[in-house]
């Protein structure tokens, strides 16, 4: 009788990270371990919908108003309607993790941003109302607290030991599937996304959907050592690449958020970009590294302590700049006030230049001052929030709230958004309003413009209206 030989195949997870047997867990025991520190979050924001949030513009012409007015006298914001706006609630999801026995949660800044409500439901089905301690948009990190003791909290571990194909673990509310458990390996380190400037991202290929966001990414050892932000998708749905703040990024904002709600920030005032091998040659360098100014904002730090523009950094207060994303990280972190010596490649020669970095202007400071204040030709613009860069996929521009008089005969629109004026990169609203001041009166710029999925010139005619 002859005996058959079954093959048995074994899926196994390898860790990258050298770590003995009892240091590492299987997925099903950091579950069971760890799972319940994690948590679900509802938020509810109550919208009014009155005559500024109609569907659709009613044109000016009585024969129309009357038509609304007849047709659709219910409707809440149609011209005629009766009564007062509704308000409307607007409900999102998204989940979080506790990191203090006394109820501090870490989350997305998104998942909470404008919420007047925000729900915390824990994995025993309890439930509690939470209060927003603080968010920054620009690394996309938020603190809310609960009201509850001796409740379950995560490790932190430390990103800096992560290797790239290490195991890594997800837990989170994908589409609402609350404690959802996915799996994956760490794809890259120090990733830079063209829409952020402060986060070392990094990447998985960890399953990551909507609803995931303010999640726990766990090493496997039971530690985390990622916040889960972003996914990189066309379709709105997992594609295999996902992207997770650092955690200890995230504690650095923390402290900052629980200390006095919001981040400070250093500011050095450039636009850089990358130094490719080309350009490396052309300036004399020996290899491509640094930051290469393309762009001096005036009056900022940088113009006052002389930097030019061709400038490329090379170091930022003795540390090195390989790669122009290195350097908004280190201003960033570094404290406003503070004199650092940048060291300086410049018409083939190495020189030092000290400059004093002033504090970044926030995000709502700037949203303030812009408001709704028209420029010369017409525009009312805001600059981009962190969420509408990364959807549209550009690192600057302006969108156009308002438009008249010459912007509106120009055929610019409230939607558009301004991506340069006579070739000029615009990403705040005081560049843009520089730009259009320097436009003789009769003449006109060329303004780039994102319109939709394409961008076209516009000739915009300043007649000094």
């Amino acid at each position: 009788m002859m005996r058959t030989a079954l093959a048995t195949t074994v899926l196994v997870f390898a860790l990258s990270a050298p770590a003995s047997a009892r240091e590492v867990m299987d997925v099903a025991d950091l579950v069971e371990q760890h799972g319940p520190a994690v948590v679900n979050i509802s938020t509810t924001k109550l919208v009014k919908r009155g005559a500024e949030n109609f569907p659709f513009a009613v044109p000016n012409d009585e024969e129309m108003q009357e038509f609304f007015r007849r047709f659709f006298p219910g409707i809440p914001g149609a011209p005629g309607a009766r009564g007062p706006a509704q308000e409307i609630p607007a409900r999102g999801a998204g989940s979080g993790f506790i990191v203090s026995n006394d109820g501090y949660i870490l989350t997305n800044a998104h998942v909470v941003r404008g919420a007047d409500e925000v729900e915390v439901k824990l994995i025993d089905k309890r439930t509690f109302s939470a209060k927003v301690i603080g968010a920054d948009s620009r690394t996309d990190v938020a603190v809310i607290k609960i009201t509850a003791s001796n409740l379950p909290r995560v490790k932190l571990g430390d990103p800096a030991k992560l290797r790239v194909g290490e195991a890594v673990a997800a837990i989170g509310s994908p589409f609402g599937f609350e404690n959802s458990v996915t799996a994956g390996i760490v794809s890259a380190k120090g990733r830079s996304l063209p829409s952020e400037s402060y986060v070392p991202y990094i990447q998985t290929d960890v399953p990551i959907n909507p609803g995931n966001s303010g999640g726990p990414l766990f090493n496997m050892r039971g530690e985390v050592v990622g916040i889960n932000s972003q996914i990189y998708s066309r379709s709105g749905g997992y594609q295999g690449v996902s992207f997770a703040i650092p955690i200890d990024v995230a504690m650095e904002v923390v402290e900052q958020l629980k200390a006095g709600g919001k981040v400070s920030r250093g500011w050095l005032g450039v636009v850089i970009q990358e130094v490719t091998a080309d350009l490396a040659e052309s300036f004399g360098l020996d290899r491509p590294r640094g930051a290469l100014v393309s762009q001096v904002q005036a009056d900022g730090p940088a113009a006052r302590a002389g930097l030019q523009a061709s400038d490329v950094i090379l170091q930022f207060g003795g540390r090195p700049v390989e790669n122009s994303g290195d350097l908004p990280r280190m201003v960033g972190v570094t404290k406003p006030g503070t004199k650092i010596p940048l060291q300086v490649w410049r018409k083939g020669k190495m020189q030092t230049v000290t400059v004093e970095l002033q504090e970044l202007p926030g995000e709502e400071e700037v949203a303030g001052k812009a408001g709704k204040t028209y420029s010369r030709g017409g525009l009312a613009l805001s600059e981009l929030t962190p969420e509408q860069r990364r959807e549209l996929r550009i690192d600057h521009g302006l969108l156009v709230e308002e438009v008249t008089g010459d912007a509106a005969r120009a055929g610019i629109r409230v939607g558009d958004v301004i991506l340069a004026v006579n070739n000029g990169k615009v990403a705040t609203v005081e560049t843009f309003r520089k730009a259009i001041a320097a436009v003789p009166k009769g003449k006109s710029a060329a303004i780039l413009v994102r319109r939709g999925e394409g961008s076209l010139y516009i000739p915009l005619k300043i007649s000094g209206e």
